[in-house]
């Protein structure tokens, strides 16, 4: 199993619909050996996540709860991965906002 995909079962709180989708981008990443989306790849890889991500969240739902925590904690609950996550998003959003304006800048 991929070393980046971490036991979302049993979780306090439970998993969050952000973690079973990165989970699953984890999972068709792994699987397909498609590291960076490009526009050829986009389509098939965001619809195998959608699958995969629908599937996690129905398996997380009907398997019953777990006697023991899992041992690691998700990515997404760890500070400075949260910390990576939201500077990524800001500049993102920034890049979109310069678009919008119209402002030269580089990619």
């Amino acid at each position: 199993m991929c070393r980046n995909i971490t036991t979302l079962r049993g979780l306090e709180p439970p998993a969050t619909a952000d973690e079973i989708e990165a989970a699953a981008v984890q999972y068709v990443r792994k699987v397909t050996g498609i590291t960076k989306v490009t526009d050829t790849t986009r389509e098939a890889f965001d619809a195998a996540v959608a699958a995969v991500t629908a599937a996690t969240a129905q398996a997380l739902a009907d398997l019953p709860e777990r006697r023991n925590p899992p041992s690691t904690v998700p990515p997404l609950r760890r500070e400075d991965v949260a910390a990576r996550v939201a500077a990524r998003l800001a500049a993102r959003e920034e890049h979109e906002r310069l678009h919008e304006l119209g402002v030269p800048h580089s990619h």
